[in-house]
């Protein structure tokens, strides 16, 4: 058997944090150190710089309060803001299996837990709405960002009571698309709505309360950021898609395409460039994935036909 360590002995933590070895335990390679991480440039094996969490608990200027670094951030996205209790089933923090008896109790602290979950109806809501968001960002592939954001947002809206006697999905497909039109997610009212579970009219409402009372800083969209979207979802190649942006650019530079859709004239710009390179690209495909009307997107077809050679000068 043997009985020696499958490292060197002198491959060891130090007391200033950090690795005096200059070889790979692995293979004796070269250890090169990038972006904090120090790996051997032969077998590729990631070496700890520091084993140990040497800092300490945090200090905060002026705070009395013990604060530990322990447990997870706080997050907007839940009803508690991530401070919750979870009651464990059939084995303990260990793994050990648990007796009958303590499986019988622990099954009457979850019913009890789960009844005492919420202090209010307003709490239950607000969870019920967090759970709606978290829905509608995975189902549109938005970041946790923009769920951390739509569910601070749906938490304003309900101290400001503007929920009372309004739908509670409606106000969470609204936060998103508030998020959506705030920051670079481009995401469509049409899109929200469609997997909402409520009707479209009620998220324009929800949201038309939301930006009044609450007083969104929401920019007008720019048609150039919905390109991509309806390109990839249409098949345009790179280049058709390039030149369309350069159309929606010019527009937006000489205000030609304020007061419109956003997704609808930039629909308009990818049909104009899929002329001018040959594309085929059907019309109804393009209004269908933008949101609009055919009749939108050809509006806006012969307007920037018409003018592109003056937005040029």
């Amino acid at each position: 058997m043997a009985t020696t360590e499958s490292y060197q002995r002198t491959f060891d933590e130090q007391t200033n944090g950090s690795i005096s070895a200059d070889e790979c335990p692995e293979c004796d390679g070269r250890l090169r150190t990038d972006g904090g991480e120090t790996r051997c440039v032969e077998c590729g094996l990631v070496v700890e710089a520091c084993r140990v969490d040497r800092r300490g608990p945090r200090t905060f200027d002026g705070d009395d309060t013990d604060r530990r670094r322990t447990g997870a951030p706080l997050t907007e996205a839940r009803h508690d803001r991530g401070l919750s209790t979870k009651i464990g089933h059939a084995t303990d923090a260990n793994g050990t299996q648990l007796s009958g008896r303590k499986r019988r109790q622990l099954a009457r602290l979850r019913r009890e837990h789960t009844r005492a979950k919420w202090r209010s109806k307003a709490e239950r809501n607000l969870a019920h709405g967090c759970t709606e968001i978290a829905r509608i960002v995975g189902a549109l592939g938005l970041d946790r960002d923009d769920r951390e954001q739509a569910s601070s947002l749906f938490r304003s809206a309900q101290q400001a009571d503007l929920l009372k006697g309004r739908s509670i999905e409606a106000f969470a497909a609204a936060t998103v698309y508030a998020v959506c039109r705030c920051t670079d997610a481009t995401r469509t009212l049409g899109e929200v709505a469609s997997v909402a579970r409520c009707a479209r009219q009620k998220v324009t409402n929800a949201y038309d309360i939301i930006n009044e009372d609450l007083g969104l800083p929401a920019p007008p969209q720019r048609p150039r950021s919905f390109i991509p979207a309806l390109a990839s979802a249409t098949g345009v190649p790179a280049e058709t898609e390039s030149h369309a942006r350069a159309l929606a650019e010019q527009a937006w530079t000489v205000g030609e395409s304020l007061g419109t859709h956003p997704a609808g004239f930039a629909a308009g710009c990818l049909e104009v460039a899929c002329r001018d390179h040959g594309v085929e690209v059907v019309q109804l495909d393009l209004a269908s994935e933008a949101d609009v009307s055919p009749a939108t997107v050809r509006t806006h077809r012969d307007t920037i036909a018409a003018n592109r050679e003056e937005w040029a000068r």
